[in-house]
């Protein structure tokens, strides 16, 4: 009907829209669900039964949000990253498999080190992409909880 020879495109679609601030606030929440859960743990005069169902919406959304965070930093490494981006940043590969083992280990363990970890490879990450897209980015105090840092880019 067209007859074209050759069809190409960047993405799954061509809207040109990535923004590492998805995957920030997921690594954020995964952070504020681990400090829900330790504190929810400490507790001691509940109702055992609704301890139990925090933890368990606590846990479910620390999944949930690890896999959000993983998924967004895979999105922008298998559709904006380029060889180009490569050439100039060799170690962006092993940045993208680090976040992807973190994501792992938060969502098996309860471990605020380890959700720390994860930020702090994310805000790294999204550091190297806004440097990519031609923008300043800085580190800004998330204005809510767990009130960690954050990198947004320079408007």
């Amino acid at each position: 009907m067209f007859k074209l020879d050759e069809v190409k495109a960047h993405c799954d679609v061509p809207c040109g829209i990535y923004d590492t601030n998805r995957a920030i606030v997921a690594a954020l929440s995964v952070v504020r669900m681990v400090d829900l859960i330790n504190a929810k743990m400490a507790m001691k005069d509940e109702n055992p039964a609704q301890a139990a169902n925090d933890i368990a919406r606590y846990i479910a959304t620390k999944e949930e949000e690890a896999s959000l965070c993983k998924e967004e930093i895979r999105i922008i490494w298998g559709d904006f990253i380029k060889p180009v981006h490569v050439l100039g940043n060799p170690n962006i590969h092993v940045m993208v498999h680090n976040i992807m083992m973190l994501g792992g280990a938060v969502k098996q363990h309860v471990s605020r080190e380890k959700a720390m970890e994860l930020l702090a490879a994310v805000n790294d990450f999204a550091e190297l992409f806004w440097k990519l897209k031609g923008m300043e980015s800085k580190r800004v105090t998330a204005p809510y909880a767990p009130a960690e840092e954050m990198v947004l880019p320079v408007i």
